[in-house]
């Protein structure tokens, strides 16, 4: 099955829009029906154990360009998810790891496979980050194979479910960064910048973006 669109977030810069799919902790609350989201040494999880841990973490979504570094995804790096996705009369709980497979300023790609207890899947996909006269465009792209009791719905019934669940994930990103714009304008006056301008370095890192890639900007 494939899948692909372009969402457009409004009123945002592509570095903004780059800092905020960095952090792992926004994109864990943005996706509808996320348990966590969290990074693993290698892609053999126990589930059981990562629940545990995450039920006893205080993290929250930041502007904070040193906060996203510590914690920003990496090429190569492996994130576990638990997510509940409603397709049709079934609400399947999958397990899933992702590896990110490549990722350079504006473009990030991943691939990995989730599992419940009657369907799974594979997949890859990626985006790209372009400027539009409003704001952002986020290109992006899906392919997977799906298995089991989803895959016998047909692609008729589960394209809807994919693009509901990237469309709500947007939309929440889109006010996720209204909210930090928010939070920006009313720190002004107290001579707080905008966090992208506030360490360069610290940015550049966030976005995988070279020395002479920043010089451009």
């Amino acid at each position: 099955m494939e899948f692909s669109g372009t969402f457009e977030l409004e009123e945002s810069t592509v570095d903004e829009v780059w800092l905020a799919l960095s952090d792992p902790v926004l994109v864990e609350q943005s996706l509808p029906g996320c348990e966590f989201l969290v990074r693993v040494d290698d892609t053999d999880v126990d589930f059981d154990e990562l629940r545990d841990e995450a039920a006893d973490r205080e993290v929250e979504p930041t502007a904070d360009p040193e906060a996203i570094a510590d914690r920003a995804f990496e090429e190569g790096g492996h994130y576990a998810a638990l997510m509940q996705i409603s397709v049709g009369p079934v609400n399947p709980t999958f397990e899933t790891v992702v590896t990110i497979d490549h990722r350079e300023y504006p473009s990030m790609s991943a691939s990995g496979e989730g599992s419940s207890s009657n369907s799974s899947f594979e997949m890859s996909s990626g985006m790209t980050l372009s400027e539009t006269d409003d704001g952002v465009a986020v290109e992006w792209e899906t392919e997977a194979d799906v298995f089991g009791k989803i895959a016998q719905m047909g692609q008729r019934v589960v394209s809807p479910v994919a693009n509901r669940v990237v469309k709500r994930f947007f939309s929440s990103v889109q006010e996720q960064l209204r909210e930090r714009q928010l939070a920006t304008e009313g720190d002004a006056t107290g001579g707080t910048s905008d966090p992208a301008e506030g360490d360069r370095g610290l940015v550049d890192r966030v976005l995988g973006r070279s020395g002479s890639d920043a010089s451009d900007s």
